[in-house]
């Protein structure tokens, strides 16, 4: 069986494979792009129907590309950025092959590089770059029996409210995805009770600036480490509709029931921490902290951004925040199915190297694993908080690459000097 020489393999053709593909271009490394199915395709086939970015389109891209047909102010539609992407490797010319699955990768015995079984036969790579993204597994907490008699579903499967029994519904889960979806089955008549926990809320947009802006002008975005207590924390922001301020007080005032964490379950009943107020507060906080930073920020630098005095205004809390219920009996609250929000996790089952931790979490500086020629992009923090987003795997790629060229002129040193050597 002939095996496939290829000096840099990457693994996943979404904006992580397509970004380091195109550094890896600029910077001559050769290098094959494999995608177990098409460019970009958790966008089509693994997100409910209404999704939109939840940046502006004039941030969340490429700087090689912008998107056509859409005010750089709005958020491009899940299939938009789909399509954004599948023109972007035509852009670059990336030597993508679809519809093949990476299966093992494992070091070669003896001398360098790897030796990675796909769908479609043997590969012997020097390089491999692991760009399949934080969206690999999705993660459903062993609260609720599986023969529960409702529909329990996660995020991932949820695509439109015509698929769901009629009946109440319970969101567990109130990062993005989770608000965003309470909210679409909220506006068609439904009846919704969110589960929320800890969360961080930003404003939308303020004093004429969006979120994303002002993470970028303050330095967030290169933020290299997460705060302590904040690893897990998910961020309740949104595209949807325009783009709003996702507002927890308000959606209780539109009739959207909210509850505290989920705890547990017995005879019927699903518990809840008694934490839902806290975590309001929390997000409240958080919020105001933004427009803190941003209020100092114009003074100090004298931007001429109109004052938003009314941005400061906290609602009152529901009687649903103020008298919680702790306790809900599915079958009396009329709930026919569950949505389960609560993220993912990675899986790199298919990568057997030296280069994880005890806990089967990757070690790297910056994408540079402990293995050396195994690389990983594409994950949260990876080396700053805007690592994950379209336009900060971008720069991890391209320093991700240059470390590649560079040990390409160590190696060509090397069997330069052996060959002087051996002339001799």
């Amino acid at each position: 069986m002939s095996i496939e020489q290829v000096d840099t393999l990457v693994v996943g053709g979404g904006q992580a494979g397509l970004a380091m593909s195109e550094h890896l271009s600029n910077c001559g490394v050769s290098h094959l792009v494999l995608e177990r199915h098409q460019i970009a395709e958790r966008w089509r086939s693994e997100r409910w129907d209404s999704l939109v970015a939840n940046g502006p389109a004039w941030h969340d891209r490429f700087p090689g590309l912008e998107f056509s047909e859409i005010d750089p102010d709005a958020f491009a539609h899940k299939e938009m950025v789909a399509d954004y992407l599948v023109a972007y490797a035509e852009k670059i010319a990336a030597p993508i092959r679809c519809g093949v699955a990476v299966t093992t990768v494992q070091s070669n015995i003896g001398r360098p590089g790897f030796r990675v079984e796909t769908s479609e036969g043997l590969i012997e790579a020097v390089n491999v770059v692991a760009a399949t993204g934080p969206f690999q597994r999705p993660i459903t907490p062993a609260i609720l029996p599986k023969d529960l008699g409702i529909m329990q579903i996660h995020s991932k499967d949820y695509r439109n409210p015509g698929q769901l029994p009629e009946g109440a519904v319970l969101v567990i889960g109130a990062g993005s995805s989770g608000v965003q979806i309470a909210d679409e089955l909220l506006r068609t008549g439904k009846r919704v009770y969110l589960s929320v926990g800890p969360h961080d809320r930003p404003p939308r947009s303020y004093r004429g600036r969006d979120y994303v802006w002002w993470l970028g002008i303050l330095g967030k975005w290169d933020a290299e480490t997460v705060q302590p207590g904040k690893e897990h924390v998910t961020i309740a922001v949104s595209g949807a509709h325009g783009g709003f301020t996702i507002d927890f007080r308000q959606l209780a005032a539109r009739g959207m029931t909210l509850l505290g964490l989920t705890s547990d379950f017995k005879d019927g009943v699903l518990r809840f921490a008694p934490d839902l107020a806290d975590n309001i507060a929390q997000g409240d906080a958080n919020y105001l902290s933004v427009l803190d930073e941003a209020d100092a920020y114009v003074a100090h630098y004298g931007l001429n951004l109109a004052a938003e005095p009314n941005a400061r205004k906290i609602d009152p809390s529901p009687p649903c925040v103020t008298d919680p219920i702790l306790e809900l009996n599915l079958a009396k609250a009329g709930i026919t199915a569950i949505i389960w929000a609560t993220g993912y996790a990675v899986d790199f089952s298919w990568l057997q190297v030296n280069a994880f931790d005890e806990d089967g979490k990757p070690k790297h500086r910056r994408g540079i694993s402990a293995e050396p020629g195994i690389y990983f992009l594409g994950l949260p923090w990876l080396s700053r908080r805007g690592s994950s987003f379209i336009y900060g795997v971008w720069h991890d790629a391209m320093y991700l690459a240059d470390h590649i060229a560079k040990q390409h002129k160590y190696l060509a040193y090397h069997s330069a000097a052996l060959g002087k050597a051996d002339g001799a």
